[in-house]
C-alpha cells in the first residue's frame, strides 16, 4: 500500500475519534426543550413563572459546550437563561446570554488571579438562585486550574507553587487533584454545597483514567467530605521525592492548615452527574472508522497509564511485532487512548 494512502488512513482514523468527543455536540445530543421545560440526560425540568437555567462551569471544552447548550435549548428558553462558564483566553468568544471568561492564558496549567475573580462570579450566581431556578454545570477537562478558590489562609501563589511542585515530579491526576481539594473552597463538592438551586444538573467530558468523578475538574458537584489527612500524605510524598527546593514555611503552613478541623455544610439540593463524553468513546469512534475502511483491528484499547516514554517504546513494539506476523494483503491497525503521564 502507497505509503501517503496509510497516512491519510491514519489522519481519517484520528479524526473520527477527535469528532467523536466535539464537546459542542455531546451537549447537544443530551439537552432538548420540550413543552414546558428542558430535557438534560434523562431529567424533565419544568419552569414556573419565574423560573430560570443558570449555566456555570470551567474546562478547556468551556465555550463549545456552552455554544451546544444555547443551540440545544432553542430560542423559546434563552431568555431564562444565564451564566458565567470560565476557560482559557484564547476560547473566549461572543456566545449569547452565558458569559465566557478567561480564566487563564493558553497553555498555562494554573491557578490565576482572573480564575479567581471568575470562580467568584461562579459561586455568587449560584448562591443567589432559589427553588424555582435550574443549575446546569458544564465540566471539561483543566477545570481544576480554570476553577481555583483557595481555603483561607492559603494564597494564589501558595497553590501555583503546589501545583508546580506535583505536576513537576510526577503525581498522576489523582493525586495533584487530592491536594486541589483539600486546598479549595469549590473542589470536592463545594460548587454543589454552594448552589441554592431546586436541582443541579453536572455535564461532564472526562479526561481521566477510569471517569472518577470526584478527579474530574477535581470534583466540584460531588457530594464528598474533605480527606485532608490523605492531601498531607500525598503532598509530603512528593515534597521528599522532588528535585526542587520547596520553602520550609510554606510546608509548615499547608500541614498546619490541612490538619485543621473544617465544617463542611450538608448538601440541601437533588443533583446528578452525567459522563457525556470519554477516552473510550473517541477510541470507539477510530475503531469504527479503520474497520470502515478495511482495517482488520487487532487492538482497540482506552484508558491507558503508564510512564508515557516506557508506554511508547512497548507500544512500537507491538506494531513491529503486528507487522512481522501480517499475512499478504492484510490491512492492520492498533488503537490505543489513555493518558500515560510524562515526568519531567
Amino acid at each position: 500500500m502507497p505509503q501517503h494512502s496509510l497516512r491519510d488512513d491514519a489522519l481519517a482514523i484520528w479524526q473520527a475519534g477527535v469528532e467523536a468527543v466535539d464537546s459542542s455536540q455531546l451537549v447537544a445530543d443530551v439537552v432538548q426543550p420540550i413543552d414546558s421545560g428542558i430535557e438534560i440526560a434523562g431529567h424533565k425540568w419544568s419552569f414556573g413563572d419565574k423560573g430560570r437555567i443558570c449555566v456555570v462551569g470551567a474546562g478547556k471544552a468551556g465555550a463549545g459546550m456552552v455554544a451546544g447548550f444555547e443551540k440545544a435549548v432553542g430560542e423559546e428558553w434563552n431568555s431564562r437563561i444565564s451564566g458565567w462558564v470560565n476557560v482559557p483566553e484564547d476560547c473566549v468568544n461572543s456566545l449569547g446570554a452565558i458569559h465566557l471568561h478567561g480564566a487563564r492564558p493558553a497553555g498555562w496549567n494554573e491557578p490565576t488571579e482572573a480564575g479567581i475573580e471568575g470562580t467568584r462570579e461562579i459561586l455568587n450566581l449560584v448562591e443567589s438562585l432559589n427553588g424555582d431556578d435550574l443549575c446546569v454545570v458544564l465540566i471539561s477537562g483543566g477545570g481544576s486550574a480554570l476553577l481555583p478558590a483557595p481555603i483561607d489562609g492559603i494564597t494564589l501563589e501558595n497553590k501555583q507553587q503546589v501545583t508546580r511542585m506535583l505536576m513537576h515530579a510526577g503525581a498522576t491526576i489523582q493525586e495533584l487533584n487530592c491536594v486541589r481539594r483539600a486546598l479549595s473552597k469549590v473542589k470536592g463538592g463545594g460548587l454543589l454545597r454552594a448552589c441554592r438551586a431546586g436541582r443541579l444538573i453536572a455535564l461532564i467530558i472526562s479526561d481521566v483514567i477510569g471517569d472518577p468523578l470526584e478527579t474530574i475538574a477535581s470534583g466540584p458537584t460531588v457530594d464528598l467530605q474533605p480527606n485532608p489527612k490523605e492531601a498531607v500524605e500525598t503532598f509530603l510524598k512528593f515534597v521528599q521525592n522532588s528535585r526542587e527546593a520547596f520553602p520550609l514555611g510554606l510546608l509548615e503552613t499547608l500541614t498546619r492548615i490541612l490538619n485543621e478541623e473544617r465544617a463542611v455544610p450538608a448538601t440541601t439540593i437533588p443533583h446528578s452527574n452525567h459522563i457525556i463524553g470519554n477516552n473510550q468513546t473517541a477510541v470507539d469512534a477510530s475503531t469504527q472508522k479503520a474497520e470502515s475502511l478495511g482495517y482488520q483491528v487487532i487492538s482497540s484499547e482506552f484508558d491507558q497509564p503508564g510512564i508515557a516514554r516506557e508506554f511508547g517504546a512497548a507500544f512500537a513494539e507491538r506494531c513491529l511485532k503486528a507487522r512481522a506476523s501480517k499475512r499478504a494483503g492484510k490491512k492492520l491497525c492498533m488503537i490505543s487512548g489513555g493518558e500515560p503521564i510524562v515526568q519531567l
